[in-house]
């Protein structure tokens, strides 16, 4: 299992992965889950993934060699993040459809994966899409700034309680971090290293980090986290039974 997270807030967009792979507690390996495509001052497209392993590495090998073989469409032509995320959604669509076709011996074998697109390409401003296997996309807005795939249901309270669209890049990154570190805890399907990245509207820079085992960053964020929630809980008011009604 896999768990992903990416934000679009006002002033850019932030991304968080871990890179756990899992076929069984004896066979766990570790496999990057966040792509970029950057054109110096013209793009920047992040990709993250979840699902099927072979279905993500051979859309990001197709997507990959269109751009090297300038075969088009491809995501270096492109002039929108939603051109970008319908041709993702095609290719996808595309890898699907082709390996499931070719299965002969195993008709439950799920091909499926979903797809994070976030970025920024030069004239329109910075979006974030999520890409269903099906092919078609939706969009995050002001009211949905963020997005997840994967392992979700552990890390969504604290983007629930915290997140808006005004929260600054680098908070937003802690919340994603904190995020995954309450998904950490709770699914050992989810594992280190993780893999970051924030990106400010407007720059066609990136800011990627790789945080392996227990950096000194993610740790005093762990640790901090934990002793605030301990204290907060120490500190709520008693609970005591009602009292019995007069009769």
């Amino acid at each position: 299992m896999t768990y992903c997270v990416a934000m679009c807030l006002a002033d850019g967009l932030v991304f968080a992965s871990d890179s756990r792979t899992n076929a069984g507690v004896d066979h766990i390996a570790t496999f990057k889950k966040l792509h970029v495509f950057h054109q110096e001052g013209e793009r920047v497209l992040v990709l993250q993934s979840a699902g099927n392993l072979a279905t993500t590495q051979s859309v990001i090998s197709l997507l990959s060699a269109r751009i090297r073989t300038q075969q088009e469409p491809n995501l270096m032509q492109v002039t929108s993040l939603y051109d970008a995320a319908m041709l993702i959604g095609k290719t996808l669509l595309e890898v699907i459809q082709r390996d499931s076709s070719n299965q002969q011996t195993c008709s439950n074998t799920n091909f499926n994966c979903n797809l994070l697109l976030g970025g920024q390409i030069a004239g329109e401003t910075h979006r974030l899409f999520h890409i269903y296997p099906e092919g078609n996309f939706i969009e995050a807005t002001r009211d949905t700034p963020y997005f997840q795939i994967g392992e979700s249901k552990y890390g969504k309270p604290i983007i629930d309680r915290v997140l808006t669209i005004d929260t600054p890049l680098e908070q937003a990154m802690c919340c994603a971090l904190i995020s995954i570190d309450s998904t950490l805890r709770s699914n050992l399907s989810v594992g280190l290293p993780l893999d970051t990245l924030l990106y400010r509207s407007g720059s066609f820079r990136r800011r990627a980090a790789s945080h392996y085992r227990q950096r000194s960053l993610l740790q005093r964020i762990r640790k901090a986290w934990s002793e605030g929630l301990l204290h907060t809980f120490q500190t709520l008011p008693t609970w005591t039974p009602a009292e019995r009604e007069e009769e």
